[in-house]
């Protein structure tokens, strides 16, 4: 990288915070245009970007919480869409096809109320599924593995509102795990 020589200004020496803020200026210009060349935009395997067309299945739930399969379903979507990698299929032209299970919904308590020591305040709700990717053609499965995703849930005065509130955030935490494994994964 060739070194500029600058002269110093003729205020520099009548105003020392506007040097300091000139040289602060040039060295994060330096330290911006330098870091770029490096970083890419794209998928990180190698792959072209929606060179492969994914569908995604319903997802199955193996709990009793209503709404999370669709929660979760609508929140894979989603990331697939936006990370880039695949090109999202609704129909059966698909190369692969991503099934997958809820298999749990666990609560853990983290905090109770200091006036009540039976009542919850805060709480960690864990979800954990089973992600299986597919080749349509050779039937060859690429991904078979377990995800679990977490987020913590504050009670107000209702716990259900709470709950109902913290299950599209607990969707999309296990999405973004989901599309991490489908996208950078070395099959």
């Amino acid at each position: 990288m060739p070194m500029c020589y600058l002269p110093p200004s003729p205020t520099a020496h009548r105003h020392p915070l506007l040097s300091s803020l000139r040289a602060l200026v040039i060295v994060a210009a330096l330290v911006l245009t330098g870091g770029c060349a490096s970083y890419t935009l794209g998928p990180t395997n190698g792959r072209k970007s929606g060179d492969t067309s994914i569908k995604i299945a319903p997802v199955q739930n193996d709990t009793i919480e209503p709404r999370l399969s669709e929660a979760v379903g609508n929140a894979l979507r989603k990331q697939i869409q936006q990370d880039g990698t695949f090109r999202l299929e609704t129909q059966d032209e698909a190369g692969i096809l991503v099934t997958s299970r809820i298999l749990r919904l666990e609560r853990t308590y983290l905090s109770l109320n200091p006036r009540d020591v039976i009542t919850p305040r805060d709480y960690q709700m864990i979800l954990t599924m089973q992600l299986q990717a597919t080749e349509r053609g050779t039937g060859k499965v690429l991904v078979d593995r377990p995800l679990s995703g977490r987020t913590t849930v504050r009670v107000g005065t209702d716990v259900n509102s709470a709950e109902r509130e913290s299950i599209p955030l607990l969707a999309e935490v296990i999405a973004r795990k989901a599309t991490s494994v489908l996208a950078d994964g070395d099959w």
